[in-house]
């Protein structure tokens, strides 16, 4: 029940706040075209607990209902770790195990980039990070039936310091910078619960301008099944 009164109330956001994209969205705005899932990305760090309970609580919830099937979703373990040219290191927030899982985090997203095949493994040490055992990372493979040997590789050929590296220049190229963690993306904007539903609508009216109203009420529905699978 509350589920169904938290869809009709942005329902009614929505329909009101559409009025004011209609009238401010301008011909270059109108030209954008989207894809029908919704794309989320959430950048993290594997030893913070609010990001590690975002993924597990919420998340993992995606997967749970198959809603993974309407979402692109993209994790990036970086968040406020810094890169030091002059020594060739990194230095993260949660101390040196935080650069190593951050590291293997994303040599098992390379390893096996489909995410309903490396989620489990991301979830299973945000388990393991809450319950204070993120020592025991590795049992995460026997769990989801995981070779390790790939990841092993990835880690000693220098391939995990590359991805990396890619996640901070993922993370550095936000503008307005991230000031929390985790940082969520959706469809390209930042998430702010105040804001949520305005940015969302900012994509349907595109659809709505563009005479698709089918596609645009299944965004909308998609939009609200997101908003209330991460608690919103």
């Amino acid at each position: 029940m509350a589920s169904m009164r938290t869809s009709k109330l942005l329902l009614l956001i929505c329909y009101v706040s559409l009025l004011c994209f209609v009238s401010s969205s301008s011909s270059s705005d109108i030209s954008k075209t989207s894809s029908s899932k919704v794309s989320l990305g959430v950048y993290y760090e594997s030893l913070c607990p609010y990001c590690s309970r975002f993924i597990v609580n919420h998340i993992s919830k995606l997967f749970e209902d198959d809603l993974i099937s309407i979402v692109d979703l993209h994790l990036s373990p970086w968040g406020n770790s810094k890169f030091n040219s002059e020594n060739d290191t990194f230095t993260c927030q949660h101390g040196e195990y935080e650069c190593f899982l951050d590291t293997v985090e994303s040599c098992v997203m390379d390893v096996w980039p489909e995410s309903s095949d490396h989620f489990p493994f991301i979830s299973c040490i945000g388990s393991l990070v809450l319950e204070h055992k993120y020592e025991k990372w590795e049992t995460c493979y026997e769990k989801h039936n995981l070779k390790s040997k790939p990841v092993e590789d990835c880690l000693s050929s220098g391939r995990g310091k590359e991805l990396q590296l890619q996640c901070a220049a993922e993370m550095n190229a936000f503008n307005p910078p991230h000031n929390i963690l985790p940082w969520v993306i959706v469809d390209g904007q930042p998430l702010y619960k105040v804001r949520l539903v305005c940015f969302f609508l900012k994509d349907s009216a595109y659809f709505f301008l563009l005479n698709t109203f089918i596609l645009l009420c299944y965004k909308w529905y998609l939009y609200i099944q997101v908003a209330v699978i991460l608690d919103l």
